[in-house]
């Protein structure tokens, strides 16, 4: 019996070759895929966004409430805009006719009806003139209105104007009311300034600055 017989039960036992890979001890890597990025040592993969200036700034979603309620109140003040210049207008044409039945009686021009009737006649066309300038805010005042929901910068400093020179119209009215005395005076330009400082207002606070400098798509 020899020991260099392979088939001898009592020898050494066989060599195996040496082997081949990886070191020891580490798992298998599997083959990269195509088109698939290899992963991170141990870190998840974070999905890739568009960069954007201020792209983590939070988007309004809705109208905030200050810019709503002043939204309402350019409604409201439109439709005393649009029953004052029918008023005016109604006025103007009282004025125009009471003027031409003057201007009917006159016989001769030292008639002192014929003064009159021009006079009748250039306060008919300033009160039209006035009934016109109500009727064109209360066209401004529906625009702004309507445009809050997707008007941008532009609609932002036009409604700040327009609610600035409403709210100092409103004090003016206000000081005269209290020189008077008069309680029905003093509470309609009371109201028209809490209205104009409300839309001048809204629009400067930081919702609605955020409302107005929202991405449109």
């Amino acid at each position: 019996m020899s020991f260099g017989d392979p088939n001898n039960p009592y020898g050494p036992p066989p060599q195996q070759p040496p082997a081949t890979g990886p070191g020891y001890g580490y798992p298998q890597q599997a083959p990269p895929q195509p088109g698939v990025p290899p992963q991170g040592y141990g870190y998840p993969q974070q999905p890739a966004y568009p960069g954007y200036p201020g792209g983590n700034a939070m988007v309004p979603q809705s109208m905030p409430g200050l810019l709503v309620t002043a939204r309402v109140f350019l409604y409201i003040i439109s439709a005393v805009q649009i029953l004052a210049g029918l008023a005016w207008l109604y006025v103007a044409a009282f004025v125009n006719d009471v003027s031409d039945a003057a201007s009917d009686l006159d016989s001769s021009s030292d008639d002192p009806f014929s003064s009159l009737g021009d006079a009748g006649n250039m306060a008919a066309g300033v009160i039209v003139v006035l009934a016109l300038i109500a009727l064109g805010l209360a066209t401004l005042s529906i625009v702004l209105g309507v445009k809050f929901g997707k008007g941008g910068q532009g609609v932002r400093i036009t409604t700040v104007i327009y609610g600035a020179l409403g709210t100092i119209v409103g004090l003016l009215m206000l000081f005269v009311g209290l020189d008077t005395g008069m309680a029905s005076a003093v509470i309609f330009p009371l109201l028209w300034v809490v209205f104009g400082g409300i839309i001048t207002a809204a629009p400067v606070v930081p919702s609605g600055t955020a409302w107005f400098n929202r991405p449109r798509y």
